[in-house]
């Protein structure tokens, strides 16, 4: 049986990962102008956060953001159902359950990577958010943690929790070791293992499978495309060189659309940024995402320097960012 094609399947065969402190609002619009088709995550928001907290503010986002998705983290059944009602009461298009993040933080509060070794309890958690919910409910996982042996661990987690309902998962290709190594180390240090997640797929095909860990081009998400994977998820890569990662990725992943231009997306930035500014926001907490978009290109240098020494001027705004631009476009001419 092959994987179902919904619209919001077929956004997530390339997706941009959810990251910490990374990709908020801003960043997302950012990402939404380079591809009009590619899934965007929001940073993991905590499932008692969503529900006890300043909701409007944890989890605003812009209707230019769609397809966009909620990841949140817990490991209470009730509370990520009444989280994640919230969220669909929002508009959200998905809600992600976090069961790979590895830092201090999850594994006391009994979320993230830790649930890789719980996975009755995962099953219970997305069986009563998918009972909550109106839109799709999907899993991020790593491979096992600590002396786990994924080649047993992660099958049977999937039979558990794809046994509740969930189709589609994102799987980290490397184990998460939870003590020993920090949550920076668990990004690089633990190998990855491609292999078993194309043994995942090939074991159950009727489910929705991404990877995620180390992918860095098109032609790597390509690949694992080619090869029958269902989606990639790509991480910091997609932060800091977003114009390698996105801006042809309409075009060659979604066969929809033409390349686009770096220097067009800065300015297709400036409403929002006018907008932002206006509203009593900063002007760095917009222009720190776009650090990275001349990566590689003569003017890369300036460009990040000319943001980072005036965004915090007083009165910055657009005028900051078009001459911030301009030795990047003077160095092109």
């Amino acid at each position: 049986m092959k994987t179902p094609q919904t619209p919001l399947a077929h956004a997530a065969r390339l997706s941009v990962a959810p990251m910490m402190d990374w990709t908020d609002r801003h960043c997302r619009h950012l990402h939404r102008l380079m591809s009009r088709h590619a899934l965007l995550y929001t940073e993991m928001v905590t499932a008692a956060a969503v529900v006890h907290g300043d909701t409007a503010r944890l989890l605003a986002y812009g209707q230019a953001e769609h397809p966009v998705a909620l990841q949140l983290g817990g490991s209470d059944p009730a509370l990520l159902a009444q989280a994640t009602r919230i969220a669909c009461d929002m508009g959200y298009d998905e809600v992600n359950l976090n069961c790979g993040c590895p830092s201090d933080r999850v594994q006391s509060g009994r979320f993230g990577a830790i649930l890789m070794t719980e996975p009755d309890l995962v099953a219970a958690c997305v069986r009563a958010m998918r009972d909550a919910a109106d839109v799709p409910v999907t899993v991020k996982c790593r491979i096992g943690v600590d002396d786990q042996d994924p080649t047993h661990v992660l099958p049977d987690f999937l039979d558990r929790v794809s046994g509740a309902g969930v189709d589609r998962f994102t799987i980290h290709a490397r184990k998460a070791w939870l003590q020993g190594l920090s949550p920076k180390e668990n990004r690089d240090i633990p190998p990855l293992d491609y292999d078993l997640v194309m043994a995942m797929k090939n074991r159950a095909p009727h489910l929705h499978l991404s990877v995620n860990g180390g992918i860095a081009t098109l032609d790597q998400a390509q690949t694992f495309l080619d090869a029958g994977l269902d989606g990639v998820m790509i991480g910091r890569a997609a932060y800091h060189d977003p114009s390698t990662v996105l801006l042809d990725a309409d075009a060659r992943i979604f066969g929809d659309g033409t390349p686009g231009d770096a220097v067009q997306i800065v300015h297709a930035m400036l409403p929002y940024i006018d907008a932002h500014v206006g509203q009593g926001g900063r002007l760095g907490q917009v222009t720190r995402h776009m650090l990275g978009l001349f990566q590689g290109r003569p003017g890369a240098r300036l460009w990040r320097r000319h943001l980072s020494e005036h965004v915090h001027e007083d009165g910055a705004g657009v005028q900051v960012v078009l001459d911030a631009l301009g030795h990047v476009t003077e160095l092109a001419a």
